[in-house]
């Protein structure tokens, strides 16, 4: 079994900087993919960024430039800057078991971008 807590979401202005972390725990490998997610209000769960089986990154377009994803031991985390209100949204953390191919995700953080 696997467990994933986010935290570090919040509210900030328009222009502010957030890092939302992930700390995994289980049974997880290093090599695991693992990922962040995000879902607006109305709007379908999207990919905001990924780190994959080999560290190779992947962003979503919207994001380039601003966003960071990292991971340290079992711990991932997306730096966030640059931030506009079109960001508003839950982030999910999200990690699949590289033996057996299960997802597994987070609760969930909020995240609000606001004046």
């Amino acid at each position: 079994q696997v467990q994933l807590v986010e935290s570090g979401g919040g509210l900030v202005q328009p222009g502010g900087s957030l890092k939302l972390s992930c700390a995994a725990s289980g049974s997880i490998f290093s090599f695991d993919p693992m990922g962040w997610y995000r879902q607006a209000p109305g709007k379908q769960r999207e990919l905001v960024a990924a780190l994959d089986n080999s560290g190779s990154t992947t962003y979503a377009d919207s994001v380039k430039g601003r966003f960071t994803i990292s991971r340290d031991k079992d711990t991932m985390f997306l730096q966030m800057n640059n931030l506009s209100p079109r960001d508003t949204a839950v982030y999910y953390c999200h990690l699949q078991t590289w033996s057996t191919g299960t997802d597994y995700w987070g609760q969930g953080t909020q995240v609000t971008v606001s004046s």
